[in-house]
């Protein structure tokens, strides 16, 4: 009897080893459920996506306003009886324009004095 019991824990020893270790155990089940999961996310964002562009294929095959709309943002396009305005950004003018070659633009030598002084200013000859 005691042999049966040894010969049985044994079986039981190496069943156990072979579920836990090996490499068609627990670990890889573990590992496939990650990969179902993982891929079941993946699938229900294609699936939204899908919907999407489903419900905006249907849109652009019934309704007129998104045709309309596709075509003034894709394609720049302006409706009967409209008027295009395109708005540009201020241009910042840079501090001191250089003059151009001619100029009859007098530029300081140093910065003016006080008038409290009383120093005239002298001028730089034109470039």
């Amino acid at each position: 009897m005691k042999w049966y019991a040894a010969a049985l824990a044994l079986a039981f020893l190496l069943l156990q080893y072979r579920l836990w270790f090996s490499a068609d155990g627990v670990g890889e089940a573990m590992r496939l459920r990650h990969a179902v999961a993982v891929q079941r996310a993946d699938n229900d964002q294609r699936s939204a996506r899908n919907r999407q562009l489903a419900a905006e294929v249907r849109d652009l095959k019934q309704g007129l306003s998104a045709l309309e709309e596709r075509a003034r943002t894709d394609l720049g396009m302006v409706g009967a009886n409209e008027t295009f305005y395109q708005l540009r950004p201020r241009e910042t003018k840079p501090a001191t324009p250089a003059p151009g070659p001619g100029s009859s633009d007098l530029r300081l030598a140093r910065p003016p004095a006080s008038p409290a002084e009383g120093e005239s200013l002298t001028r730089a000859q034109p470039r």
